[in-house]
C-alpha cells in the first residue's frame, strides 16, 4: 500500500509518526513522510523518504515559549501578547498554505493519510477531498473527555474541551474555508475533531492507558466498534542508540546516579543561569547532574565538575541509570521516565504540559511546576519531594505496566494496516 504520513512540530511531536512509518515500511509498504524542513534530516536518518512540510518549526516553538512565559509572568502586557498572537496567526496561515500544497501533491493516489496532532486540519481536508482514509496520531488525549482535570467534574471537563475545539475552529475558520474551496470542498460546518470523528477516522491514542485510566471506560463506545476507532497503543519512541551513549554511561558509572535535566527542542531563555541553578541545587542535594541540551545552546554556560552537559542520548538506556528526571513535560520524555521506573519533575511552559504533570501527581510518581516560577528554592523542595522513598517505590511498581517501544510501534502499525485494508475494500 502507498501510505503518506504528515507530522508537524518539534522532534518530540514528529517522532511518533516516524516510529509508525518506519514499522510500516519494514512490513513492505511504500511510505512517505512529510515533516518540517528542519526535521527532514531526522526522518531521513531514520530511513524514511521525507519531504518538507510547512515552514521551519523552530521559530514558532520559540515564539510559543515566549508567549506563554509572558502570559504567565506578566499577563498585563497586552500589547506584547497581542503582537505575538498576530505573529503566530501569520505564521500559521503561511504554514498551512505550504502544508496544503505538499499534501495535495504527495497524497494523490495514496491508500491512506496519517497526520500528527499539530495542524491536523489541513490533512483532514486533503483526505476528505481525495476520499481516502484518515488516521490521526495523538500522543495526548485531545478529544473531549472528562478525565483531563481531576479537580473538575467530568461533565465540566468535557464541556471545556468541546468549547475549546469550537473556539479554535472559529479562530481559523476563514483560512480553513479558503483551503477547502481550493480543494473543491464545501465550507466546514463543525470543528475539525468533530468532522474527523464523523468521517469514521482512526484516532490512535499514542500514550499508555495507565496515565489516564478513566478514558478506557469513557471511550468504550469508540473501541467496541470493529475496527476500534480510538485504540490505545502506548507511547511511540525510537529508543535508538546514539553516539553519546557509551561516554555518558561511563560517566554515570564513575559516581553516584545523577539527576537528568532536559528541556526538549524549545530553547530555554537563559542557559547560563539555568546551569548555575542546577549546579547549586545538586550541590545542596549532594547529587550529580546530567543535562540534555536538546534545542538549547549551553556553549557559553559555566562549567561545574558535578554537572555534565550532553547532546542527544537514548532515554531507554540512560534514564534507568538516573535517580530522577526533570523535564519540560513532553509526552515522549514522560513515557520514557515511566518505563524506566524513576520519579520525574515537570517544569512546564506550554499549555498541554501541566495536564501531564497533574497525572504524575495523581499516580504519585512525580510533580510539576510552571517553568517560569521555578527558583533554586522551589527546585530543591520539588526534587526532595520526588526523591522520597515512596515516590521511588511507586515509580518502580508502575514501570512493568507500561508498554515497551516495540509493542507500541507494532500495535500502531497493526491498526493502520487493518484500517487501510478495511476502508480500501469498501
Amino acid at each position: 500500500m502507498k501510505l503518506v504520513l504528515s507530522s508537524y512540530g518539534g522532534r518530540g511531536d514528529v517522532e511518533p509518526a516516524v516510529v509508525v512509518g518506519r514499522e510500516l515500511q519494514r512490513r513492505g509498504h511504500r511510505v512517505l513522510i512529510a515533516v518540517p524542513p528542519n526535521l527532514v534530516g531526522f526522518a531521513a536518518a531514520a530511513g524514511l523518504p521525507a519531504v518538507p512540510y510547512g515552514l521551519d518549526s523552530t521559530p514558532i516553538l520559540d515564539l510559543q515559549r515566549k508567549y506563554f512565559t509572558c502570559y504567565s509572568r506578566t499577563p498585563w502586557k497586552l500589547k506584547t501578547l497581542s503582537a505575538m498572537a498576530r505573529e503566530t496567526e501569520r505564521f500559521a496561515a503561511e504554514c498551512w498554505a505550504e502544508m496544503t500544497k505538499t499534501l495535495v501533491s504527495v497524497a494523490d493516489g495514496a491508500d491512506l493519510l496519517l497526520t500528527g496532532l499539530i495542524f491536523e486540519q489541513p490533512a483532514a481536508n486533503v483526505a476528505e477531498a481525495y476520499g481516502i482514509p484518515l488516521v490521526t496520531l495523538q500522543y495526548f488525549p485531545c478529544r473531549a473527555h472528562g478525565q483531563l482535570l481531576p479537580f473538575l467534574p467530568s461533565p465540566l471537563s468535557r464541556m471545556a474541551m468541546t468549547v475549546n475545539d469550537w473556539a479554535a475552529w472559529r479562530g481559523t475558520r476563514t483560512g480553513e474555508d479558503a483551503q477547502r474551496r481550493e480543494l473543491g470542498l464545501s465550507r466546514a460546518t463543525a470543528s475539525a475533531p468533530r468532522r474527523i470523528a464523523d468521517r469514521g477516522s482512526l484516532e490512535i491514542q499514542a500514550y499508555d492507558e495507565v496515565c489516564f485510566p478513566g478514558l478506557t471506560a469513557e471511550w468504550a463506545k469508540w473501541n467496541q466498534q470493529s475496527p476500534p476507532k480510538r485504540p490505545f497503543v502506548g507511547a511511540l519512541a525510537m529508543a535508538s542508540p546514539t553516539e553519546a551513549d557509551d561516554a555518558v554511561t561511563s560517566w554515570i558509572s564513575e559516581g553516584t546516579p545523577p539527576i537528568f535535566f532536559g528541556f526538549g527542542s524549545v530553547p530555554i531563555g537563559s542557559p547560563a543561569e539555568m546551569i548555575a541553578m542546577i549546579a547549586s541545587v545538586c550541590t545542596r542535594l549532594g547529587v550529580r547532574a546530567l543535562v540534555g541540551a536538546g534545542g538549547t545552546d549551553f556553549g557559553d554556560a559555566p562549567h561545574f565538575d558535578h554537572v555534565k552537559v550532553v547532546g542527544q542520548v537514548n532515554y531507554a538506556t540512560i534514564f534507568p541509570m538516573c535517580r530522577a528526571v526533570v523535564h519540560h513535560g513532553g509526552a515522549g520524555t514522560l513515557a520514557a521516565c515511566l518505563r524506566a521506573g524513576i520519579p520525574q519533575l515537570i517544569l512546564w511552559t506550554l499549555p498541554d504540559q501541566p495536564f501531564f504533570a497533574a497525572q504524575l501527581k495523581r499516580m504519585k510518581v512525580g510533580a510539576g511546576r510552571r517553568f517560569s516560577t521555578t527558583t533554586e528554592k522551589t527546585l530543591v523542595g520539588d526534587l526532595s519531594r520526588i526523591l522520597a522513598p515512596e515516590y521511588v517505590a511507586r515509580a518502580r511498581e508502575l514501570a512493568p505496566r507500561m508498554t515497551t517501544p516495540a509493542q507500541s510501534a507494532a500495535a500502531a502499525a497493526d491498526h493502520v494496516e487493518d484500517f487501510a485494508r478495511l476502508r480500501c475494500a469498501v
